[in-house]
């Protein structure tokens, strides 16, 4: 088993590293340019799988994010190639042999279509009372919502307030996930769950991987649970796993330190959602 273990990461590295040199060049977009919302089409559904981002507004700002937009759209991108590339799965791609991916309003009916969600920056999110019931009923529905990219006590408590209008605490209660859940070897054996900065932020530090200082120093791994047992909500919080994933092509310092681990627990995250 553990030769197994230590045979699928050297796989991660060894593929994912072989491409980065590409996407790093010229298959992202580029964070310095504002990239669109990609609203989804008549024909986007129903081929394969689709990585579907979730649109909100931010009641205020937070330092290093950007909202919904936060990580976007190149973390869609190079997580749906990586998927493709590491996986069965089969991903969407259209004519450019670009991914499919898409974003979506909460209260679009597309959301019915996504079996994931992603959401990032959410500790910045206010949702009217339209967007509320959208997002319980795809949760109650079914639908799998994963954030991410949120730091320090002030962005949790914040998110904990809104996703607590969605699914009621005392009803839907957050637990932290130990390495007994199954999330934690849905394909990736995840020994330690990692907390990953964000690439501005570890050029600035490359010794310090917390955010916010001791207001963020222990990553939180956490989910709230439907009726069943299975996760509708996964919560990663004080750890930007997206960015191991946007960032892949842009310093291989960088990408050796954090992304293979990033894409191990993104990829249990996405089998996960898609099997249960």
């Amino acid at each position: 088993m553990r030769f197994r273990v230590l045979v699928a990461l050297a796989l991660v590295v060894c593929m994912a590293s072989a491409a980065a040199a590409q996407f790093g060049r010229g298959f992202g977009f580029g964070f310095r340019s504002r990239y669109p919302p990609r609203f989804p089409k008549a024909d986007t559904f129903g081929v394969g799988f689709n990585f579907c981002r979730g649109i909100y507004t931010s009641a205020r700002g937070e330092a290093g994010g950007q909202g919904w937009s936060t990580d976007y759209p190149d973390a869609d991108l190079n997580f749906s190639i990586r998927l493709s590339e590491l996986t069965r799965t089969r991903v969407k791609f259209n004519d450019d042999g670009r991914p499919d991916f898409v974003t979506i309003r909460l209260t679009d009916d597309a959301l019915f279509q996504c079996p994931y969600l992603h959401m990032e920056d959410v500790g910045t999110a206010s949702f009217n009372q339209r967007e509320v019931e959208a997002l319980r009923a795809y949760l109650l529905k079914g639908g799998f919502l994963w954030v991410d990219d949120f730091w320090g006590s002030y962005a949790w408590d914040d998110w904990v307030s809104e996703i607590g209008r969605v699914l009621p605490p005392n009803e839907y209660p957050i637990h932290d996930l130990t390495p007994a859940h199954p999330i934690y070897r849905t394909q990736f054996q995840i020994t330690e769950f990692p907390q990953i900065p964000s690439i501005q932020s570890w050029r600035g530090n490359p010794h310090e991987t917390s955010e916010r200082g001791d207001d963020s120093a222990e990553p939180h791994f956490r989910a709230i649970f439907d009726a069943r047992g299975n996760i509708m909500v996964l919560m990663t919080h004080n750890t930007d796993i997206s960015d191991a994933w946007e960032r892949e092509g842009e310093d291989p310092r960088y990408f050796y330190q954090f992304s293979p681990r990033g894409y191990a627990v993104g990829i249990n995250a996405v089998l996960y959602a898609m099997t249960h």
